[in-house]
């Protein structure tokens, strides 16, 4: 796997915000205006997903990676339970269901690439390097 030097390069972080967007733009729909809470919940657990992707990256440590990336994991699986509350609520069709469904598991495919190969790694990560540069946190 080539280096990445920031978060927006991982694939899986890129793929997993352009979830959060699409559950963003289907939560739109005046169907979930009467069930806010729904609403309101599938929006931060799909943020919450690439929001923790970039976290753990920015911690600068394999094992804070692993750690974040196990809790986007956590977040995108109650996406896809919210997802099917929302089709049993009649929140929205079949179509859009599968759709959504369909990118949530592409990302925990990739989460679960990176995930393998942090495991089978002998990096450290950023925080380890020798003459690592600092971040303004850290000094």
């Amino acid at each position: 796997m080539p280096t990445v030097n920031q978060f927006e390069d991982l694939q899986a972080w890129q793929k997993a915000r352009t979830l959060s967007k699409a559950i963003h733009q289907a939560t739109r729909d005046k169907a979930f205006q009467d069930d806010y809470d729904l609403r309101r919940q599938i929006r931060r657990a799909g943020g919450s997903v690439m929001d923790n992707i970039a976290e753990g990256f920015g911690r600068g440590s394999r094992g804070d990676f692993v750690q974040f990336l196990g809790i986007a994991r956590g977040s995108l699986t109650e996406v896809k339970s919210q997802l099917y509350r929302s089709l049993d609520n009649g929140c929205f069709d079949r179509l859009v269901f599968d759709e959504l469904y369909t990118q949530a598991s592409e990302v925990g495919r990739m989460i679960d690439g990176l995930l393998l190969y942090l495991n089978n790694s002998s990096n450290k990560g950023r925080r380890y390097s020798k003459g690592a540069e600092k971040t303004d946190d850290e000094r």
